[in-house]
């Protein structure tokens, strides 16, 4: 799904290879390690950590301001070297929105969490991904949400080869689900491009929610 909306993301701007690659490097390393941890770890501590971690993010989200273009006053070095910056048009109004990021170096180094807990959770980290380039880094959440769907399938793609490995992937359900993730993806490129931000957020947050909450009241047996 992610490969299927790479090249639609990177065209229309709402995705910066410069941003993802040092991430999906950090990001992928670690999920490695993610994937053997969570293939020890019992199913319920994994759903319970999930739901909690899912759910703290989408409030933590839902009580930020200035999350659709984050105000960055200032480019920190390390983003001036690995060219963290960018342009974008945004259809909803047509303006021509220059975006840069800023404290990059936690960033950097809360993608080692992240990649571990993608890896450990076994699915993909968009719920963190976002929060982070978007809240902490300052990238508007269109290019936040853009980007972390084009790291996934970076990041995502290093652990599934210890699953796989591990015999731990039904390819009777997997593969008629790549059809319908591609085709998905495919409209959800063109949705992100003509949708208001304000709605992206709050689509964001909804979703969140009821991922976390699941995962959490399957974690516990209810």
């Amino acid at each position: 799904g992610a490969l299927a909306a790479g090249p639609g993301l990177l065209k229309r701007n709402l995705a910066s290879l410069r941003l993802a690659l040092p991430v999906a490097l950090i990001a992928s390393a670690c999920s490695i390690v993610g994937a053997m941890v969570g293939l020890a770890l019992p199913t319920n501590v994994v759903q319970i950590c999930l739901g909690g971690t899912i759910l703290f993010i989408a409030v933590l989200l839902l009580v930020s301001k200035n999350t659709v273009r984050p105000e960055v006053k200032k480019q920190d070095a390390i983003s001036v070297a690995l060219g963290m910056d960018g342009v974008f048009i945004e259809p909803s109004t047509g303006e021509v929105i220059d975006w840069k990021t800023h404290r990059t170096l936690p960033g950097l180094l809360l993608f080692i969490i992240i990649g571990l807990m993608a890896g450990m959770f076994g699915l993909g980290a968009g719920w963190a991904n976002v929060p982070v380039l978007n809240l902490l880094m300052g990238v508007p959440l269109k290019v936040a949400v853009g980007t972390s769907k084009f790291l996934l399938s970076i990041t995502d793609t290093s652990a599934a080869w210890v699953y796989l490995n591990q015999g731990c992937v039904i390819p009777l359900m997997a593969i008629p689900s790549i059809i319908g993730l591609m085709l998905g993806s495919f409209v959800g490129v063109r949705l992100l491009a003509v949708a208001k931000p304000k709605f992206i957020r709050y689509m964001v947050i909804g979703v969140l929610l009821f991922s976390g909450g699941k995962a959490l009241l399957k974690g516990l047996g209810i």
